[in-house]
């Protein structure tokens, strides 16, 4: 897994969100993920969102993902 890769997978399933997502080793990432669905949850929520669109690389060929899950208000990016 790359780090485009895992931008592209969280993309996709979570319609309307935007991810950067940053890792040299291939195994360990962190990523900033931007998503109106996020509104009126909680962080683990959140994040439980964000590995739902992983799947089953979680714990594989993604072995740590740091999150950081926030609305587009959230972001400054509201618009």
């Amino acid at each position: 897994m790359n780090a485009l890769q895992i931008q592209q997978l969280i993309e996709a399933g979570l319609p309307g969100a935007r991810a950067e997502v940053q890792g040299e080793d291939g195994v360990h990432f962190e990523a900033t993920v931007v998503c109106e669905a996020f509104a009126g949850k909680l962080p683990l929520a959140r994040h439980r969102m964000v590995y739902a669109t992983l799947g089953g690389r979680m714990g594989g060929e993604i072995h740590a993902l740091a999150l950081r899950t926030l609305t587009p208000h959230e972001s400054g990016s509201a618009g």
